[in-house]
C-alpha cells in the first residue's frame, strides 16, 4: 500500500502576498464549475478519464492558434494564468460538478423527493498545488520560488525556507517520493505543506500464529494496551497514565469555567491552552502504542470503533476526549503503517461494560472510575478488562470469516454469548477455541 505524508513549512514575512493568487485560483475554479455546469450532458457526462475533461474544458475555453474561436476565453479574463494551475482548477471543478450531479440525481431518486436539494458547488475554500518548474522551482537548499499573482501579474518570488525545516524533512523523508507542494493559508500565517508518497508492505500472517495489541482509550488512563494470541492468552500488558499532562488539562478547564461563570464569552486563549495539553496528550499517547506494538512485535493493533463523524456532546472533558480518541487512532494508523502493522477496529459497544471473564456486567467504583467489580467480588481495572474484550473480539470476527456457516452455527448453539458482537468477551474466544479444536 501507499501512504503519504505532510510537513508544514512556515514561509515568514508573506502575510498578505499570497491572497491574489490564490483569490484568482478560486475564482478560476469557479469559472470551470460554471462552464462544466452548463456543457454537461453535451460534453462531460460520459467521460471515464481525468484527463478528458481537461481536453473538453480546453477546447470550450482555451483559444489556440489552431483553435482561434471558442464559446468562452479563459485567457481574457485570466491573463498569464499558469496552464498547470489551469488544469488543476479543472480537474477540481469537473470533480464538484460530478458530485454535485451524482447527489442531484439521489435527491430525485428519493421519493417525495425528502430532504433539501443539494447546492449548487462553488469553489469554496480551496488552496492551489504548486506543481514543479511552472510554479515551483528549488534554487537553493534552503531557497525556492514560487509563480504568484502580485502586481497585477504572475511573476516569480524568492521564499526562503527555515533551516530546521529543511534539515527534518532531509533527514526524514530523504527515502520517500517527493510530491508537489500546496500553498496553504491557517489563520493568518502561511505555509508550504510538502507530501511525500512511500509504499509499503503489510505481511500477511496465518491467524493462529497472529499476535494482537488490544488498545482502550480510557479518560482516566491516557490508554491501556494488552497483547494476546489467537487462543486468547495474554502475553503483555502496559499502561500510560500521564498524570501530569492530565493535571495540566483539568486545570486548563477549571480556568474556563471559572471564566464562563464570570460571564465571558469569548476565550480562545484559555482554550487554545486546552487543546495544546490535549494534542500533547495524543501525541505521546500514539506514540506509547506504537512503541509497545514494536516492543512485541504484533502484527495487529486492534482499537474501538468510534462514531467520530457527529459532535460530542456533554462535558467539556468528554468532547476533548471524544476529539482525542479521533486524532489518536488517526496517528496510530499513519504511524503503524509505516512500520508493516495492521490496524483494525472493532464493535466499541460494551468493551468496557462485560467483565473478560464472562460473569456479566461490572459495577465501576463511584470514586475511582477506571477500577470496577466483577459480579464475583473481584476487582479489576476496567480498561484492563476492556483491552482484552478488543483484543478478543478481533480474533472472533476473524475466525467467524475463515471456517464455514455450518460450523460457526454449531460454535454459536454451544456458545451464545459469540453470536452478537456486543456480548462477545475475551471468555468467549476461550471456549470458541475450545469447540474449534473439539471439531
Amino acid at each position: 500500500m501507499e501512504i503519504t505524508s505532510t510537513y508544514s513549512v512556515r514561509l515568514h514575512n508573506f502575510n498578505r502576498v499570497f491572497d491574489d493568487t490564490v483569490e484568482v485560483y478560486r475564482n478560476a475554479v469557479d469559472f470551470f464549475i460554471e462552464l462544466t455546469m452548463t456543457h454537461w450532458e453535451s460534453h462531460f457526462a460520459n467521460l471515464s478519464q481525468a484527463n478528458d475533461c481537461i481536453r473538453a474544458a480546453e477546447s470550450l475555453s482555451v483559444r489556440t492558434i489552431k483553435r482561434p474561436m471558442t464559446t468562452y476565453n479563459f485567457c481574457q479574463d485570466f491573463e498569464k494564468f499558469p496552464c498547470y494551475l489551469r488544469r488543476a482548477a479543472i480537474k477540481t471543478a469537473y470533480g464538484q460538478v460530478s458530485s454535485y450531479q451524482t447527489r442531484l440525481a439521489q435527491w430525485k431518486a428519493k421519493h417525495g423527493q425528502k430532504g433539501r436539494q443539494p447546492g449548487l458547488p462553488r469553489a469554496g475554500r480551496i488552496f492551489p498545488v504548486m506543481y514543479r518548474d511552472n510554479t515551483f522551482v528549488r534554487t537553493g537548499r534552503n531557497c525556492v520560488q514560487l509563480k504568484v499573482r502580485i502586481r497585477n501579474t504572475w511573476d516569480w518570488v524568492d521564499v526562503a525556507l527555515d533551516k530546521h525545516d529543511v534539515n527534518y524533512i532531509a533527514l526524514h523523508c530523504a527515502t520517500r517520493k517527493e510530491l508537489c507542494p500546496a500553498l496553504r493559508k491557517r489563520g493568518k500565517k502561511w505555509y508550504l505543506d510538502f507530501s511525500f508518497s512511500e509504499k509499503v508492505t503489510l505481511d500477511k500472517v496465518s491467524l493462529d500464529t497472529q499476535l494482537v495489541l488490544g488498545v482502550d482509550l480510557g479518560i482516566n488512563n491516557a490508554c491501556v494496551c494488552s497483547v494476546m494470541d489467537s487462543k486468547g492468552t495474554i502475553i503483555g500488558r502496559r499502561f500510560l497514565k500521564l498524570s501530569k499532562e492530565q493535571d495540566s488539562l483539568e486545570r486548563a478547564l477549571q480556568h474556563i469555567k471559572k471564566a464562563q461563570s464570570n460571564g465571558a464569552t469569548h476565550m480562545p486563549g484559555l482554550w487554545a491552552r486546552a487543546n495544546g495539553v490535549n494534542e500533547d496528550i495524543s501525541v505521546k499517547t500514539a506514540n506509547f502504542i506504537v512503541e509497545v506494538a514494536n516492543e512485541f512485535k504484533v502484527d495487529v493493533i486492534v482499537m474501538e470503533h468510534l462514531d467520530l463523524s457527529s459532535r460530542k456532546r456533554g462535558f467539556r472533558r468528554q468532547r476533548l476526549h471524544h476529539w482525542r480518541a479521533k486524532y489518536v487512532q488517526q496517528m496510530v494508523e499513519y504511524k503503524a503503517h509505516r512500520c508493516g502493522i495492521r490496524v483494525r477496529r472493532v464493535c466499541a459497544w460494551n468493551t468496557s461494560k462485560l467483565a473478560f471473564d464472562g460473569t456479566g456486567v461490572v459495577t465501576r467504583d463511584p470514586d475511582n472510575y477506571s477500577m470496577c467489580t466483577f459480579k464475583t467480588g473481584k476487582r479489576y481495572s476496567c480498561d484492563l478488562s476492556a483491552s482484552y474484550n478488543i483484543g478478543a473480539r478481533y480474533f472472533l470476527m476473524e475466525y467467524e470469516k475463515s471456517i464455514s456457516v455450518t460450523k460457526w452455527r454449531h460454535i454459536t448453539a454451544k456458545v451464545p454469548e459469540c453470536a452478537k458482537r456486543i456480548t462477545r468477551t475475551l471468555d468467549t474466544l476461550t471456549r470458541v477455541c475450545a469447540e474449534l479444536r473439539s471439531l
